[in-house]
């Protein structure tokens, strides 16, 4: 699971899926704001 990290001071955010806080700096990120795209690990071929 990749861990998410507050655009501000970089520490890992807890809570989610939706709204995200930071511990250390106490700030409120929406999920909406954060660069966490899904990129699906490539094929190997059988």
């Amino acid at each position: 699971m990749k861990t998410v990290s507050c655009p501000r001071c970089h520490h890992e955010l807890d809570e989610g899926p939706i709204m995200y806080r930071c511990a250390n700096c106490r700030r409120a990120v929406y999920a909406a704001d954060l660069e966490n795209e899904y990129v699906p690990a490539q094929p190997v071929a059988a």
